[in-house]
């Protein structure tokens, strides 16, 4: 029994496209879809606790700034009624 030419091109193209489509696929699967493990979440938790020191951090930075602000602006003012009544 004796394949033609043109069948034999038929195969491999069939061949080629099987691999080139599990190929695509593997690619498209997500390797995030694997269950998290104890290390992954507890670094997670750790990564929280991170988070919350940080932004309580940045707040606290935030008020202090915003407080001396207030403080000049108070300052400011105050020098600036001195100067009007020495005027």
């Amino acid at each position: 029994m004796s394949i033609d030419h043109i069948t034999k091109k038929r195969i491999y193209a069939a061949l080629i496209a099987g691999c080139l489509s599990s190929a695509v696929f593997a690619q498209t699967s997500e390797p995030a879809a694997a269950p998290a493990t104890h290390a992954d979440k507890k670094a997670a938790k750790e990564q929280a606790k991170a988070d919350k020191k940080a932004a309580v951090a940045q707040a606290k930075a935030d008020k202090s700034k915003t407080d001396a602000q207030a403080d000049a602006d108070k300052a400011n003012a105050e020098a600036n009624v001195k100067d009007a009544k020495k005027q």
